[in-house]
């Protein structure tokens, strides 16, 4: 089996985007526009024209205050899975007035779930915030026996980013991006685990995230796609 170069590879993670979201003009995707629209000409071209303008959007997603540069929101690529321990890292919440723990608190089995062979498994997804050739943050979603785990058929949220660049939307970008795609993918929910004094709860409820379990420390929530 040829085994892909990164360029290739990225080529072709981009093409599986493109199609999963309807921006490839297959003979049956155009049939179904025509269908979906009656065959009205009006309305099928003004359908394809939507389509257009968010295929030329899709990767320029904001553009923050301070710096006055623009991100973009890409798949993570092979080379780039380390990473994913910095933002594990990053996403543990440390409440106000205390230390953060030692990066040795990766190596837990509780945690390890996240990162381990990701990229092999059914569920793995992984959308990176790539600042002007920087990943500046990241969501990644796995079907997994983790905190936020509800069953075997619903992945659960992984997010954060780095300190300096919170709080300028980025994040609420990704949550976007990574909804879009589980949706797409067929997946009816998603779930995850949020310590209820993290500042985070507000913004998974206003993404149609809902409580449906919690300890003394953590909301279980859920959002219906």
């Amino acid at each position: 089996m040829k085994r892909l170069k990164d360029k290739e590879y990225e080529e072709y993670q981009q093409y599986i985007y493109y199609k999963m979201h309807g921006y490839i003009n297959t003979p049956d995707l155009l049939e179904l526009i025509c269908r979906m629209n009656e065959n009205d000409p009006e309305r099928i071209g003004r359908q394809i024209l939507e389509m257009t303008g968010r295929l030329r959007n899709e990767h320029v997603s904001h553009r923050t205050n301070d710096k006055h540069r623009q991100f973009v929101i890409r798949a993570l690529r092979r080379g780039e899975t380390e990473l994913l321990k910095d933002f594990l890292y990053e996403a543990i919440f440390v409440p106000e007035g205390t230390e953060p723990p030692y990066r040795d608190i990766l190596e837990k089995p509780e945690l390890r779930v996240y990162t381990d062979d990701f990229g092999a498994r059914k569920g793995d997804n992984c959308l990176v915030a790539d600042f002007g050739g920087k990943i500046v943050g990241a969501v990644w979603t796995r079907i997994m026996d983790d905190y936020g785990h509800v069953d075997d058929e619903t992945p659960s949220f992984a997010i954060s980013l780095y300190k300096e660049y919170r709080g300028q939307g980025i994040g609420s970008q990704l949550m976007v991006k990574m909804l879009e795609l589980l949706k797409w993918q067929g997946y009816e929910r998603a779930s995850l685990a949020v310590q209820k004094a993290n500042r985070a709860v507000k913004m998974y409820r206003d993404f149609g995230f809902k409580t449906v379990d919690e300890n003394e420390e953590e909301y279980i929530m859920v959002c219906e796609l």
